[in-house]
């Protein structure tokens, strides 16, 4: 069973008008770095009282996936976990890959049925799936 992140569908609705705001061709040439031009070319929150106030009473669960996510990518933290602003973008951007990572699985399953799969195809969705 997956983690259900903090806010998770504050940050996803972020990614959807993020999505919403692109035209279509960019989409498609972008894809690979689409969560990298959503989550880290522009803030999630701006203002430290606007931070603290959407951390809320969940300020340690969120930098304690801060902390599990750096010591995993970089072997330590870099994130100032002093500085309110600094923690929530953070957060929006761990959380954002989940939340890109599913709108992907989604946009390759409504492909998959919106055209007509080939053997190996329905072969290897069957695998994923299991």
């Amino acid at each position: 069973m997956k983690e259900e992140y903090y806010k998770k569908e504050e940050i996803k609705e972020h990614f959807d008008d993020f999505i919403k705001e692109q035209p279509e061709d960019w989409i498609e040439e972008n894809i690979d770095d689409i969560h990298h031009y959503a989550f880290n070319e522009d803030y999630f929150i701006i203002g430290y009282y606007q931070a603290e106030q959407w951390l809320s009473d969940h300020v340690f669960e969120v930098i304690g996936i801060i902390q599990d996510y750096e010591d995993m990518h970089f072997g330590e933290s870099y994130t100032d976990l002093g500085n309110s602003e600094k923690v929530v973008n953070m957060y929006a951007y761990i959380v954002g890959e989940e939340v890109v990572n599913e709108w992907l699985e989604d946009g390759r399953e409504l492909e998959l049925l919106t055209s007509d799969p080939t053997l190996l195809e329905l072969e290897q969705a069957v695998k994923v799936s299991k």
